[in-house]
């Protein structure tokens, strides 16, 4: 009976294959270990009135005017603003049992969406007249749009792309930094091919890949607002507003008594 020899292995073979493992195993543990996005402070620009009976949910701007959607039960409406006076031009108010959230225009019409009633209301956008509504399933929380589609959240680290025409879900993205979720993601903008998100109960905003939900940079607004002009805990920083056509960005609060123009200063030191 013949015996097989199994040839030893050089030593430095082994240290290759110890060196090629080891590789891998990093690279494996790679996603978790992504560096967290860059952090930018501002510069304020300008400061307007705004109302602090507004419950801030939704914010945009065209044509000159500031649209925004507040929110609390009996309270939420659609508003019409003019900026420089913070003097409301249209109302269109949501019957008492709605809280309102996101608002954002789609061509003739405006979008606005209630937190927990599954409703979606569509106005026109010149009179505030009703024309029509959409259901969806889940909560409702911050809304704003690309050329070609409608972009929600729902207060966790997850934002929906919607047909305009049906509202309903195309896909969605998992928004995170350094590889970890953001959570609690509420009022949107739209600005430069990026998605801006304000966090609930904080005062930074995240700067957001619409391709894969990663989070490009974070603009720090501490300070902004000092605790002494804020009407209670709940005055948290909630809208966000952008003139494409003149490069503007505004940001404001719920119950907040101004809205500011910022430019974006960094990333910060």
């Amino acid at each position: 009976m013949s015996t097989m020899m199994i040839p030893t292995m050089p030593a430095s073979v082994l240290s290759t294959l110890r060196l090629v493992l080891g590789l891998m195993v990093m690279a494996a543990a790679l996603p978790d270990r992504i560096a967290a996005a860059p952090v930018s402070s501002y510069k304020v620009v300008a400061e307007f009135p705004h109302s602090t009976d507004s419950y801030t949910e939704g914010f945009f701007y065209r044509d000159g005017l500031f649209y925004e959607g507040t929110g609390l039960k009996g309270n939420s409406a659609v508003l019409v603003i003019e900026p420089e006076t913070g003097k409301i031009l249209q109302r269109r108010n949501l019957p008492e049992a709605f809280f309102g959230e996101g608002v954002i225009d789609w061509g003739h019409d405006i979008y606005e969406w209630t937190w927990q009633s599954h409703i979606c209301f569509v106005y026109d956008r010149f009179s505030l007249r009703p024309v029509g509504q959409f259901t969806y399933s889940g909560e409702g929380w911050g809304m704003t749009r690309s050329a070609r589609e409608i972009i929600t959240s729902d207060g966790t680290a997850t934002l929906r792309f919607r047909d305009p025409k049906t509202f309903k879900e195309m896909r969605h993205i998992v928004v995170k930094d350094g590889g970890n979720p953001v959570e609690q993601l509420n009022e949107l903008e739209y600005v430069k091919g990026e998605i801006y998100a304000n966090i609930w109960h904080s005062d930074r905003i995240a700067r957001i890949s619409p391709r894969d939900g990663r989070v490009i940079g974070w603009i720090d607004l501490t300070g902004l607002m000092p605790a002494s002009r804020r009407i209670n805990h709940e005055s948290v920083l909630n809208g966000i507003a952008y003139d494409a056509q003149h490069d503007r960005l505004f940001v404001t609060g719920k119950q907040w008594p101004s809205v500011f123009e910022i430019k974006i200063v960094g990333p910060a030191k």
